[in-house]
């Protein structure tokens, strides 16, 4: 018997609305991850132009950064939030700070202003990631629940695909200020849908047709702000120490050592200030119970194989293979066509052997083709790495699907929202630790090869001419960088055999999930 049939008895608090009351949900759960997915992608093409207009060249990579260390670092609170006051005012209010904080990203006045506005903006984002997956989970049984994470991992692929060129459009024939304008539509249709058709259990009953029915409201508790403000601050520090080390400055210089050293303090209270509070930010379940514990290290280990592809792949198609932009964001975008065709097939093999064996099975996949990446030519054609790509979202989709589906169907409504953030933050902790590590990797390998300080981001705008360059030289700058990311590959193929280790040693054989049920796994 495999997971899908395996339940407790209990009531379900959170009952399935009828499928006409879904589809516009749905419709606003799509936009709403739109506006995150392609956030990323659409600025990244118009950093040219903005450092033209605003200036502030040193300090632009912060333009990432700080949107990034905002969405990880507050998905833990916002999880919370939406179990204990309900969904829909976290996502409602999580829109509306995205909104505003893209309405200001427009009228920004130099780079500072900028990035304090593109901070404003991940705020947003957190409440919009987590909070749309786990509206995702109730708005679906388990049977159903793969058709709506497959239109969720579409937008996602859609957005690889649609942000860089639509970002160097507006950039080109536009002004940069439209890549944020533009947010303002797309969020206030889903902002409408959201009010006007999301209907929430224990607040104004469930639309749900025949046998639909109204629960009791929760009772308030109080929100653990102290433990908010400790994960916050722990997790700024840490995701900048990663981000900005061997960056802005040396991994052993004083500010490097610094931030990791507060983290390390803040990290500690943070656990003594949650083990205190009645109602704590990050519960102590989270990792005491065994299938919430596995699947957030494995998706971590995800988080951290993912930068290999997404960051390097890039890098090596310009370098190595000679390709333009544009036929290197091909080879990449590939992976993100495969990954929601196969996740939204997972649900075929899942109910056959399992969310486990799934996921086994599809991280061991990633594993070969990871290793395969290193064994491609030197230099190589085009469609060798694109066809890695394929097969490694294909593997990816059939491990990340089943393992976050499961997650959340082995937790009550009220516990949901917590469990598919501390998911999610496991993934956005795991890229910044990639980024870190794969990068002085990369940058290790350079030196070794071609003496003195690597650095993979120089070395790559010099091989943009290589005109300039005598052939020798050409050729041994490119197989410098065909030796990096080969190594960076091999670190990524560790981190899938992490992923394994984890599911293997700590994953039960079968998640034990609810299906009418609110009982728990203890």
């Amino acid at each position: 018997m495999t997971e899908p049939s395996t339940t407790r008895a209990g009531t379900d608090p959170a009952p399935t609305p009828a499928p006409d009351r879904r589809r516009p949900v749905v419709a606003a759960l799509m936009l709403g991850m739109g506006l995150a997915a392609i956030d990323g992608t659409i600025v990244s093409t118009a950093v040219p132009q903005i450092v033209g207009d605003l200036g502030g060249l040193s300090v632009f990579s912060w333009l990432f950064s700080g949107y990034l260390l905002a969405v990880t670092v507050t998905l833990p609170v916002y999880g919370k939030l939406s179990d204990t006051f309900g969904r829909k005012p976290v996502l409602v209010a999580g829109v509306v700070l995205f909104l505003v904080g893209s309405l200001l990203c427009a009228a920004a006045w130099d780079m500072a202003s900028l990035i304090a506005f593109r901070v404003v903006q991940g705020l947003g984002g957190g409440a919009l990631q987590g909070t749309v997956q786990t509206i995702a989970a109730d708005l679906y049984p388990l049977k159903e629940r793969p058709k709506i994470q497959a239109k969720l991992s579409s937008v996602w692929a859609a957005s690889a695909v649609a942000g860089p060129a639509a970002g160097g459009l507006l950039a080109g024939y536009a002004d940069w200020r439209w890549i944020f304008l533009i947010n303002l539509p797309v969020g206030l249709v889903a902002l409408w849908l959201i009010c006007r058709y999301l209907v929430e259990p224990g607040r104004a009953g469930v639309h749900a047709g025949a046998g639909a029915r109204k629960t009791e409201p929760r009772a308030r508790v109080r929100i653990d702000w102290a433990g908010a403000l400790c994960v916050f601050a722990t997790g700024a520090l840490l995701l900048t120490a990663l981000v900005q080390g061997g960056v802005a400055w040396p991994w052993l210089s004083a500010p490097s050592l610094g931030l990791l050293g507060g983290a390390a303090v803040l990290g500690a209270v943070t656990v003594l200030v949650e083990r205190r509070a009645a109602d704590p930010i990050i519960p102590g379940w989270v990792w005491r119970r065994r299938t919430i514990a596995a699947v957030n290290l494995a998706l971590g280990a995800l988080g951290l194989l993912m930068v290999a592809p997404t960051v390097f792949l890039p890098t090596y198609a310009q370098s190595v293979l000679g390709l333009g932009p544009i036929a290197a964001g091909f080879v990449l975008s590939v992976m993100t066509l495969s990954w929601p065709v196969s996740a939204a097939l997972s649900n075929r093999v899942y109910t056959r052997i399992g969310f486990r064996l799934t996921a086994i099975l599809g991280m061991s996949g990633a594993l070969l083709v990871l290793l395969a990446f290193p064994l491609l030519p030197f230099p190589g054609e085009p469609w060798q790495p694109a066809l890695l790509m394929l097969l490694l979202g294909a593997a990816l989709g059939l491990f990340q699907l089943p393992l976050v589906v499961g997650v959340q169907s082995t937790v009550p409504y009220e516990e949901r929202g917590t469990t598919t953030a501390s998911v999610l933050f496991c993934r956005q902790v795991g890229q910044s630790v990639g980024a870190a590590v794969f990068g002085a990797v990369a940058n290790g390998v350079l030196a070794a090869r071609l003496g003195g300080d690597g650095d993979l981001d120089a070395l790559a705008r010099s091989l943009d001419s290589p005109e300039s360059l005598p052939p020798a030289t050409t050729d041994t700058l490119r197989r410098a960088v065909d030796a990096a990311v080969d190594y960076v590959y091999l670190g990524a193929a560790g981190a899938a055999a992490l992923a394994l280790l984890a599911l293997l040693t700590l994953a039960p054989r079968r998640f034990p999930v609810l299906g009418e049920g609110t009982g728990r796994e203890d």
